[in-house]
């Protein structure tokens, strides 16, 4: 990959479980964090979401949120 990109600083906040979980998996595979939420974001489907707005009255988000809302009901 090439490493000749603007920077941007991204700062977020995370649960202490949220920031273990991360060490862990870092220290597991031997990779940086900065790597690993790289990764996590380039998967991110942006182009399915495009079509969903572009074809649903229904937001994005909660066609994407209905299995996690689903799951919480039947827990």
């Amino acid at each position: 990959m090439n490493k000749k990109w603007a920077v941007k600083r991204l700062t977020i906040n995370l649960a202490t479980s949220e920031m273990e979980k991360l060490e862990e998996y870092c220290q597991k595979t031997g990779r940086p964090a900065t790597d690993v939420i790289r990764e996590l974001i380039r998967s991110l489907e942006v182009d399915k979401l495009k079509t969903i707005q572009q074809t649903s009255p229904v937001s994005p988000i909660a066609k994407f949120d209905q299995p996690l809302r689903e799951t919480i009901k039947l827990n």
